[in-house]
């Protein structure tokens, strides 16, 4: 069940209704059966493996917790962690990965002249299974080094889990975080409907209208036999604006749906087209699995703490299973390898960039110095999308190729739809970066008359002036 779509409208209000009306206890369970059917909406069998995966954790979590009130040493408890990551690195492997590898075994294989015949499979992936899978090892880990109590609910544990507003594509919730609100009785306040709304409306806005407005761009640029570089630039440039808009969309309307059931949810996006550095743009893309990386991935290989080589195989190894993570193809690979060697650059660079900074300092010239900065890391993400959104490797080549004459049959047509889709997300986060307020919709000077205004023309635009449906593009990881 998509979130643009008439099922969902449909589903919505009536989940609304029922648990309004219902105490906290009935409510968490009654969460959990409308979670379920959510989720196998798309395909029952999907949901096997999500309650058998989530099962597991539950049992290990429990174990662990009782390991510690017990008293008993490390080793005890380590067992059940060790199962719950084989048991959930096991399922996503099988379903997302075998036949990656062993497609990428025969490649090897053939290239030096042995032609084996190796087993593959035809499974289907199950909707977000990256998902759920790394906000199910945030729980188990979590209860394993001692930074949170096993829940001994049942139903508390598998609302946490399988939540439908996060549960296909995120934001990956801390179970620390998302627990707390679960146990915890909740009443849904006007200021959170009136935010969830909003947030809504804006998600559906950047979603149907941009993000769906810009695919048939995007997908005529790269399904075609070759490109040139004018309409690399321009494709590339609206693959930026619609990844950005369909994740960033979906985000929000998950967290708007979340506060109309009285929960909140972490920001997942700070403005990330604005990020000064590759660190920065880390701290602002998709911040649930980059915080969930860096606790949970880079710090446990060593972080920065043993010296700068290190330092670099931690961020290579971090930012290639980050690309991984994305999906079964070495483009992800290549994308993940990309962002750690533009990760290590800039930690490398970090001393001249500092004498460069007093110098601005002196000059005054901090404004120019800051577009130059913003616009050098835009111009690097976007490639960085290049290699996210090609076919393979070849059309990475030819794309790259086509890159040394960047206006040669620029289709000026398709980059003036571009530019008139893109408008007005880049005049609303002009204006949440210089007030430094996300919640443009609270601003004081914005009377409630043209906030109704606004919010009437964002929705018109959804219902009558959005494109094709799309499904979501982090559907697929």
């Amino acid at each position: 069940m998509l979130f643009n779509s008439l099922e969902f409208l449909i589903f919505l209000p009536i989940v609304l209704a029922l648990y309004y009306a219902l105490p906290h206890r009935g409510q968490n369970v009654f969460l959990v059966f409308a979670s379920c059917f959510f989720y196998a909406s798309w395909d029952w069998r999907f949901l096997l493996p999500l309650l058998f995966s989530t099962t597991i954790d539950y049992f290990c979590a429990s174990r662990m917790e009782r390991s510690f009130e017990r008293g008993e040493p490390v080793a005890a408890r380590k067992r059940y962690l060790v199962f719950s990551l084989v048991t959930n690195l096991g399922l996503l492997g099988f379903f997302k990965y075998f036949n990656f590898f062993v497609d990428s075994l025969h490649a090897v294989l053939s290239t030096v002249g042995i032609e084996v015949s190796l087993p593959t499979l035809r499974v289907i992936l199950p909707v977000g299974i990256s998902f759920y899978t790394f906000q199910a090892l945030s729980y188990t880990i979590d209860v394993y080094r001692g930074k949170l109590h096993a829940t001994r609910s049942f139903w508390d544990f598998f609302l946490a889990v399988l939540f439908f507003p996060h549960l296909v594509a995120g934001p990956i919730q801390r179970a620390a975080n998302l627990i707390a609100q679960v146990v915890t009785p909740r009443k849904t306040t006007i200021a959170q409907v009136l935010d969830g709304s909003s947030l809504m409306i804006w998600g559906y806005f950047k979603k149907v209208y941009i993000a769906d407005g810009l695919a048939p761009i995007v997908n005529g640029i790269y399904n075609a036999p070759a490109a040139s570089g004018g309409e690399v630039v321009v494709g590339t440039l609206a693959f930026a604006f619609q990844i950005y808009c369909d994740f960033s969309g979906y985000t929000d309307i998950a967290r708007g749906v979340a506060k109309l059931l009285g929960f909140e949810f972490m920001l997942n996006f700070n403005l990330p087209y604005f990020a000064t550095n590759p660190s920065d743009f880390w701290r602002r893309w998709h911040i649930s699995l980059s915080s969930w990386l860096r606790d949970y991935l880079y710090i446990p290989l060593g972080g920065n703490q043993y010296g700068k080589w290190l330092t670099y195989r931690n961020l290579m190894l971090t930012m290639v299973l980050g690309g991984l993570w994305h999906g079964a193809a070495w483009n992800f690979v290549f994308w993940g390898g990309y962002h750690g060697a533009l990760l290590a650059v800039h930690r490398l660079s970090e001393p001249a960039l500092g004498r460069m900074q007093r110098r601005v300092d002196a000059t005054g010239l901090h404004t120019l110095w800051l577009v130059a900065r913003i616009a050098a890391m835009f111009i690097a993400t976007c490639y960085g999308w290049l290699l996210f959104r090609a076919t393979s490797f070849d059309q990475v080549l030819s794309m790259t190729a086509a890159l040394s004459d960047p206006l040669k049959a620029l289709p000026f047509d398709q980059l003036v739809r571009v530019a008139m889709l893109a408008a007005p997300l880049v005049l609303v986060q002009l204006v949440q970066y210089n007030t430094g307020r996300l919640e443009f919709w609270r601003n004081a000077w914005m009377s409630r008359t043209s906030l109704a205004v606004v919010y009437s023309a964002l929705l018109y635009c959804v219902l009558f002036l959005g494109a094709a449906p799309q499904a979501f593009v982090y559907f697929q990881f």
